[in-house]
């Protein structure tokens, strides 16, 4: 099952120490990269980089980590035992800030959070006007993370809260049911179970996070710009190649990493991935795949500034860069 709470990480990751410091320039083709949850098709357009050797055509020798649910890649990264890892979303960056742990966002592969709610069709749920007022199970951490964008812009309380356990068994059980749930996962469960679901995905509602955000420390970014924009640059073509390519290369390798994984699963993460727009739509057809803009992330930080998630005295913008993107590289197709 998708991870549903990944929205605060605790930020006492320097217990770690300082590790190890920024790689030497003799090794600085190899990059340690930590993806946010076990080998998916989320992870898509980097495996096929890997697997088709995009990484190396730009010089770089990639090392990828999966992640999970006992595994902390901003710690490895912050302590230099990782040298990128992807935020899940936009709350990661900004959660660093606040802590002052110095790691950057420096490219957004999802233009939308493929967070959603999932509801029963017929029941008279099939938008997000409709559920306000009735229970919905969501996560512990959804309380101060997407939350907070339903209760303002559609008047939802913490009175309609219950708890979510992370399986659509109590969903399928009653008809009245209504979850949080990731766009590639968890519908795909439940119409394996023989129904298919209502999916009202948050983004477009006008929930600004990103997804997938590529992030880094600041020091890498300083001191070795050109090595950053190499892997940047290089996961966009590889997202490409998966959407619109042949995805057998890249889902081989993600059925090697993690077994559970199955292609009638991949072949459905990718397809709703390419169905909802989440890699290439919004900014990404203007200023290329991996676009970010000040302004989305400053909606998103004011946002939850008015939530009372962030004080108004933070200083937001060092949560990302720019300096990678918007260069209509590699254009969507």
């Amino acid at each position: 099952m998708r991870r549903a709470g990944l929205c605060f990480l605790a930020a006492a990751i320097f217990l770690f120490g300082a590790g190890d410091g920024p790689q030497a320039a003799k090794s600085a083709q190899v990059l340690r990269f930590g993806t946010d949850w076990k080998a998916e098709a989320e992870h898509g357009g980097y495996y096929q980089a890997i697997a088709t050797g995009i990484y190396k055509r730009f010089g770089l020798e990639v090392r990828l980590r999966q992640g999970g649910p006992q595994v902390n890649q901003a710690a490895l990264l912050a302590a230099g035992r990782l040298d990128l890892t992807i935020a899940s979303n936009s709350f990661l960056p900004l959660n660093f800030v606040k802590s002052g742990v110095p790691l950057q966002a420096v490219a957004a592969m999802f233009q939308k959070d493929p967070t959603i709610l999932i509801a029963h069709k017929g029941e008279g749920n099939d938008s997000f006007a409709a559920l306000k007022g009735k229970p919905i199970m969501i996560s512990s951490d959804t309380r101060i993370g997407f939350w907070q964008f339903l209760k303002q812009k559609f008047g939802y309380t913490d009175a309609q809260i219950r708890p979510y356990t992370f399986s659509v068994a109590p969903f399928l059980a009653n008809p009245k049911a209504i979850q949080q749930g990731y766009l590639t996962s968890e519908p795909f469960t439940i119409e394996r179970a023989g129904e298919k679901p209502v999916i009202l995905l948050l983004a477009d509602a006008g929930y600004s996070s990103y997804g997938s955000l590529l992030q880094t420390r600041r020091d890498l970014v300083s001191k070795h710009p050109g090595l950053v924009r190499r892997f940047v640059e290089a996961s966009i073509e590889g997202w490409i190649s998966y959407l619109y390519g042949n995805p057998a290369a890249a889902n081989a390798l993600i059925k090697r990493d993690n077994p559970e994984m199955s292609d009638a699963l991949l072949a459905y993460g990718r397809a709703m991935l390419k169905k909802y727009g989440i890699v290439d739509s919004g900014d990404a057809k203007k200023l290329g795949i991996g676009a970010m803009t000040a302004a989305r992330w400053k909606n998103f930080y004011e946002t939850m500034v008015k939530a009372h998630v962030y004080p108004a005295s933070l200083d937001y913008k060092k949560a990302f860069t720019l300096r990678f993107v918007d260069r209509k590289f590699a254009m969507p197709h």
